[in-house]
């Protein structure tokens, strides 16, 4: 399979894949505003929100448009996200969900590596 095949399913399965864990993290959001009987978030939580789901999210959204910033703000809010979560709580979240959301990042910089590559050996 070329270079160029390749770096197309893997854009294409990173475009899925964020509009997904769009979804997933808006069907959340929606259904904790629906029932929403608890106190808002703090500033404090502000910041962790900022980060995730907030700043990956954006990051996926841009990556459908420039892949490699995209990719790189996506991974790089996740990364200070569990930073911050280290920092507040002494340990980092448990579970794969937060990085399971945030994969498309990883493969929209695959993409955009593999279509540099091949625009760089066709040239």
């Amino acid at each position: 399979m070329a270079t160029n095949s390749v770096a197309l399913v893997t854009r294409w399965l990173a475009r899925v894949w964020s509009i997904l864990s769009i979804a997933v993290v808006l069907v959340f959001a929606v259904g904790e505003g629906i029932a929403s009987t608890g106190s808002r978030p703090s500033p404090q939580e502000w910041v962790g929100l900022a980060l995730f789901p907030i700043g990956v999210g954006v990051g996926l959204l841009l990556a459908w448009y420039r892949e490699a910033l995209g990719g790189i703000l996506a991974l790089l809010c996740l990364i200070a996200f569990y930073a911050w979560n280290l920092l507040r709580s002494g340990h980092l979240p448990r579970g794969p969900f937060f990085i399971l959301i945030a994969a498309p990042a990883l493969l929209f910089l695959i993409a955009a590596f593999l279509s540099r590559r091949s625009v760089t050996t066709a040239a």
